[in-house]
């Protein structure tokens, strides 16, 4: 069995009133050198989204959500950046409707598996469908 890499995660989250600093957990990106890996999923629960922001524009938020993955894979023009650079740009700080929380660390031998952990712990209600 190979040793434990570390790798780096944060969690994604929109903040429909930036002037709030209310956020709902909307999905994770992960960055490990070792394993040459930066990937992110998106999981927003739209209803809780809507009960703390009735009158967000869902699918503008839809759309920044989905260039996340895009960019972590090499999509756009960020996606030429090498994918260290990608993941600093993605999780620098913003004051905007989509924002990262600071980059923690952990340690792990898949980190694949590691991002659905981060997804089911931090990211998903429980009982809930992905």
């Amino acid at each position: 069995m190979p040793a434990p890499s570390p790798f780096d995660y944060a969690i994604v989250r929109v903040v429909p009133h930036v002037e709030r600093e209310e956020f709902v957990n909307a999905g994770a990106i992960v960055f490990c050198d070792a394993h040459d890996y930066l990937s992110a999923r998106i999981s927003l629960d739209e209803e809780r989204l809507l009960v703390l922001a009735p009158d967000v524009d869902l699918a503008l938020v839809r759309r920044h959500l989905e260039a996340i993955p895009r960019i972590c894979e090499g999509g756009g023009p960020i996606g030429q950046l090498t994918k260290r650079e990608r993941w600093h740009w993605l999780v620098s700080t913003r004051s905007t409707i989509l924002q990262t929380s600071a980059p923690h660390s952990g340690l792990g031998d898949d980190p694949e598996a590691s991002l659905e952990r981060l997804l089911e712990k931090v990211v998903r209600r429980p009982g809930r469908a992905p």
